[in-house]
């Protein structure tokens, strides 16, 4: 049977553990979000160049909040990311298909990570009663030995 010592130094380091996967999980929460939020202003333009006409000028950003001017030369075709730094050429219709696969696929894997996130953190509340209780023991084997002494 371990010491309450060694009990409150499995605790620390499982917590220590469990803290770092929580952390780890909510960095990929923020990177999907930043994804769906991507995909969703995409979504959003695609629904607006739909509604637009030939030669419809446009503002187009390039990055650092910079932009220029463009005309728009036609909807018939836009180009898609398909992943690898590959992009083919889809409708409207295929791109807004595209793009609503991907929003669907990422809010699952969100879900997931937000389970996996719940889990770990219901254990770390757990540990850190076990741990909180562990403590009180530690503290009260040595008050018995300051009392001995």
């Amino acid at each position: 049977m371990p010491s309450e010592e060694e009990t409150f130094r499995r605790l620390v380091v499982e917590l220590r553990i469990l803290e770092g996967t929580a952390e780890a999980l909510q960095s990929r929460i923020n990177i999907v979000n930043a994804a769906l939020t991507e995909l969703r202003v995409a979504n959003m333009t695609l629904d607006g160049l739909g509604k637009e006409k030939k030669e419809a000028p446009l503002v187009v950003p390039i990055g650092g909040g910079s932009f220029i001017e463009a005309t728009l030369r036609g909807t018939d075709k836009i180009i898609v990311g398909v992943g690898a730094g590959v992009a083919i050429e889809k409708t409207i219709k295929e791109a807004k298909e595209n793009l609503g696969n991907r929003l669907s696929n990422l809010e699952k894997a969100k879900t997931s990570l937000q389970q996996q996130l719940t889990q770990v953190v219901d254990r770390i509340g757990g540990q850190r009663t076990q741990l909180d209780e562990t403590t009180a023991q530690l503290r009260r084997e040595q008050a018995k030995s300051v009392r001995k002494t």
